[in-house]
């Protein structure tokens, strides 16, 4: 929540485990009495919605107000983290012809000097990667949208429960964008399960959509729209960042886990990666260091 007036609340149960804020709801507030916070902003791990950040002083004008707002609370929910090693192992450079990128460009895979590119002549530079997405939560991962609203993605050959799932970027040392975001749709199922877990979701023959805990979703390499398109990237050094549930549209126990980067280098011919981590999973003094760049392997194109 960001930015909210509060006209009342049910505080947390003062000892654990510590309810999560599943769904978000707002309601006509036109009979709204007493203004309890404002300017309320919150980060989701926050003990008690007296514990988010608000205004001192409550300056919300009850005239002004259109809307309430509320949380359904549970004790239990997904959590989500990208196999940060494995999109450091897998990425590798492809130029892939144009006449086989026809699918992808319906479904705004490419950027969008592809547009203007001589179809079906000449070929788009793709920065191809696995994304291996793991649920160490206690709640299996479900789409919020219902199954009457998936849609069917050709490129894939089944339905994608979640518009966004993830965000693919290039980034400048100065954190600018500076390949097209790609905003990639997800089918969510359980690829694989640790040992003793049984597999719930599927994508094939519109089945149940999810990822179970204690299993995770392979979106592998080799598959259309798993890439960012550098075509119009010049050789330099770069961050490659992956954001999970980015518009946190399901809810996690924790969010802080969600974000992927890398140290990227490309020379015109061939990309390393180095230092891939979790936004959380360095040092301050380690995170200051970061740009520093210990070596590099070889990744031809392929």
């Amino acid at each position: 929540m960001s930015g909210l007036c509060v006209f009342f609340f049910y505080p947390a149960p003062p000892h654990p485990p510590r309810p999560i804020s599943k769904e978000t709801w707002y309601w006509d507030s036109s009979n709204v009495t007493e203004m309890v916070m404002s300017g309320v902003k919150c980060t989701g791990s926050e003990m008690s919605l007296s514990h988010c950040q608000h205004h001192r002083t409550v300056s919300c004008q009850k005239t002004a107000a259109k809307f309430s707002a509320g949380v359904i609370c549970s004790e239990t929910a997904s959590d989500l983290v990208l196999n940060a090693p494995l999109v450091q192992q897998s990425v590798y450079i492809e130029d892939r012809p144009l006449h086989m990128l026809y699918c992808a460009a319906e479904e705004n895979c490419l950027s969008k000097s592809a547009a203007s590119a001589n179809w079906p002549y000449g070929h788009r530079r793709l920065l191809r990667f696995s994304s291996q997405i793991h649920n160490i939560g206690r709640a299996d991962f479900r789409p919020k949208a219902g199954r009457h609203s998936w849609v069917w993605h050709a490129c894939h050959g089944h339905y994608h429960s979640m518009d966004i799932f993830t965000h693919y970027d290039l980034l400048s040392s100065n954190g600018t964008k500076v390949a097209e975001g790609h905003k990639a749709s997800f089918c969510l199922e359980d690829t694989e399960c640790h040992e003793g877990i049984s597999k719930r979701y599927e994508c094939a023959n519109f089945g149940e959509q999810g990822i179970t805990v204690g299993c995770w979703d392979l979106y592998r390499h080799d598959i259309d729209c798993q890439w960012i398109d550098i075509t119009d990237i010049k050789p330099g050094n770069y961050i490659l960042q992956i954001v999970i549930n980015p518009n946190f549209e399901v809810a996690e126990s924790d969010f802080t886990n969600n974000a992927m980067k890398c140290n990227c280098k490309y020379d015109g011919h061939r990309i390393w990666l180095h230092n891939c981590h979790m936004g959380d999973a360095f040092s301050e003094e380690a995170e200051r260091k970061f740009e520093k760049y210990p070596g590099q392997l070889n990744n031809q194109i392929s």
